[in-house]
């Protein structure tokens, strides 16, 4: 669990919001002072005001309303109450949860979680979004909790695919939870609202070309699978007005090679072919993920090189082939991953229309992954608050930044165990995200009393752990 964002409020915002997708938001209350009322005639202050964004340059910002598993409420009488609230309250929009007020019993009976997310480009350029710049869009959902269903192969040794409906409960959290460079995952956002549209205005391929084709490459363990899924999710929750029903289909690419000489080709066809059934319902989304895609073109130029059976390269065409066939359906996007750039195919590199490096995180995305798990171990009581507090003690990046290098000073304590886990993502550079996350469960497991840990003497030994692992993973 994240500390909240401190927000403060500025009635003269220096940089008019830039219009954005309309995508994730958290709200957070305005601070404490007192909001300017929202007026054609503001009143004189010493400095001039800046006015009122005009309707038509306000920034959209989406709005993400879970509704609770036995909620039998409307999604448009839930949207509606939402907006009714956001127009009553004078808000700051950032990352993170919008408390319901205790006073409205629907939103409360009906309604689990209010988030506002995605809003991390615009603050990173030090634009504040105040409520009378945004237009709240408002996505209001319900989690899937099955799991996966499995498709067998045909030797019953691998199953050819999984499948999910989407919004599933197994990736709730998961696209907050994942950090990059600022501007990634903002980018696929954009990407896949630009491909779904130029799709559905009936855009004449032939004069502009664009395939609904995702490439995410980099080394192991940076989550390029995750985000996958997570961008899948997120896009689910985000048209689930035009589309219906929304699908994740997971295709196990080495099940696709059959131990039967010209068998792989039928494989393919036959998964394509279950996947042209889903896309045929003009009301159905559906995401197809070809995770470490490279292992088809490896066994492509195995193939022209004489080493591997000719069979190999029959699967590789098939696959290109029904890939192109889906371009005829505008509600199907494919999403693919590599973990080694160099070995892609060239055709298939030529068809993605994104081509994304996903590479180890940079030291604030490695501050606030590491941030995110002590938060959590404060939150399930593992490590103990200092001086028997009970408030998050761990400033986010942008605010340990600030503190540092501002007047104000922040609270001793807390600034030493901010400044404490700054040294160990300091240390951390080249470590993918998976270790991140698997670091303070390392650190733990090296406490002497495990039972009771004291945060600062954690931090020290999470230093002491992140200092190890470097050492073993350089040999």
């Amino acid at each position: 669990m994240s500390a909240p964002m401190e927000i403060s409020f500025d009635p003269h915002p220096s940089h008019p919001a830039l219009p954005a997708f309309p995508s994730s938001p958290p709200l957070e209350p305005a601070a404490a002072a007192t909001p300017p009322a929202v007026s054609s005639s503001p009143q004189p202050t010493a400095e001039a005001v800046v006015a009122p964004t005009p309707p038509d340059d306000k920034v959209l910002v989406s709005v993400e309303v879970l509704l609770h598993a036995t909620s039998t409420a409307r999604a448009e009488d839930v949207r509606v109450a939402v907006e009714r609230m956001l127009e009553s309250r004078s808000l700051s929009y950032v990352d993170g949860p919008v408390q319901i007020p205790p006073d409205n019993s629907f939103l409360l009976e009906h309604v689990k979680r209010i988030q506002i997310s995605d809003t991390d480009e615009l603050i990173e350029n030090h634009k504040i979004l105040l409520f009378w710049q945004v237009k709240p869009v408002v996505h209001v959902f319900q989690l899937n909790e099955d799991g996966p269903g499995e498709e067998p192969s045909e030797d019953d040794t691998l199953s050819s695919f999984n499948e999910w409906a989407l919004p599933a409960k197994e990736f709730d959290g998961l696209w907050e939870s994942l950090l990059y460079e600022v501007g990634l995952k903002q980018r696929l956002l954009r990407y896949a609202a630009s491909a779904l549209l130029f799709t559905e205005r009936g855009v004449d391929p032939c004069l502009v070309s664009w395939n609904r084709i995702v490439l995410l490459h980099g080394p192991p363990g940076t989550g390029k699978t995750s985000l996958c899924k997570a961008l899948a999710q997120k896009l689910s929750i985000r048209f689930n007005s035009r589309y219906s029903m929304c699908q994740l289909i997971e295709v196990n690419a080495h099940s696709l090679f059959s131990k039967w000489f010209s068998e792989s080709g039928k494989l393919v066809a036959k998964l394509f072919q279950k996947i042209q059934e889903m896309v045929e319902e003009e009301s159905n989304l559906v995401f197809v993920l070809i995770d470490e895609v490279e292992s088809l073109a490896a066994a492509r130029q195995a193939a022209i090189s004489g080493s591997e059976p000719s069979d190999s390269i029959r699967v590789v065409n098939a696959l290109l082939t029904q890939m192109d066939k889906l371009k005829a359906w505008p509600n199907v996007i494919i999403l693919t991953t590599s973990n080694i750039t160099t070995a892609i195919d060239i055709a298939f590199v030529d068809r993605a229309d994104i081509k994304a490096y996903v590479g180890p995180p940079t030291l604030q995305a490695r501050y606030e992954i590491l941030r995110s798990c002590i938060d959590e171990l404060f939150r399930v009581g593992i490590l103990t608050y200092p001086q028997g507090g009970d408030l998050p003690c761990i400033l986010s990046y942008s605010t340990l930044k600030e503190k540092l290098h501002g007047p104000e000073a922040a609270e001793p304590h807390t600034l030493h165990l901010s400044n404490l886990l700054h040294e160990g993502a300091e240390l951390c550079d080249g470590l993918s995200g998976r270790s991140l996350r698997k670091l303070p469960f390392l650190a733990h497991a090296s406490v002497p009393n495990p039972s009771c840990c004291d945060a600062a003497s954690f931090m020290h030994t999470l230093i002491q752990t992140a200092r190890r692992e470097l050492l073993e993973s350089r040999g």
